[in-house]
This record gives structure tokens, sequence and C-alpha cells, in this order.
């Protein structure tokens, strides 16, 4: 499995922001990516969450502890 074409990319990323930014209350900011992924080249492929990403893993914010 390879990259996609370059064409193919563009649809995908235009389709994941229309599907993110048509709910009622969206922004384009929902649309923002989130992860990185890191394909090494000897059949692992690392993904880690971005340190701007609005939405984390992890406790809810709303919460106090």
């Amino acid at each position: 499995m390879g990259e996609p074409a370059d064409d193919d990319r563009a649809e995908h990323e235009a389709a994941r922001e229309d599907q993110l930014t048509t709910a009622p209350k969206a922004s384009d900011d929902d649309a923002d990516p989130r992860i990185d992924v890191t394909d090494r080249g000897d059949g692992i492929t690392r993904i880690d969450i971005r340190d701007d990403a609005a939405v984390r893993p992890g406790a809810d914010p709303d919460s106090s502890r």
C-alpha cells in the first residue's frame, strides 16, 4: 500500500473538511489536523497527537480534578 496520488489526497482532504464542517455548530477549525502520521519505511507507522490540536484525548476538559 503506497502513498495516494496527489489528486486522491486532495479529494480526500476536501471530503474530510466537508464532513467535519457540515454540523449546525461546526466551524472551519473543526477540520484542522489533529494528528501527524510518520511512516518510517520499515513497517512501523507512528501516529502523534499534534501539540496545537484543539481537541486532545484524555480527561473531559469541562470536568474539574
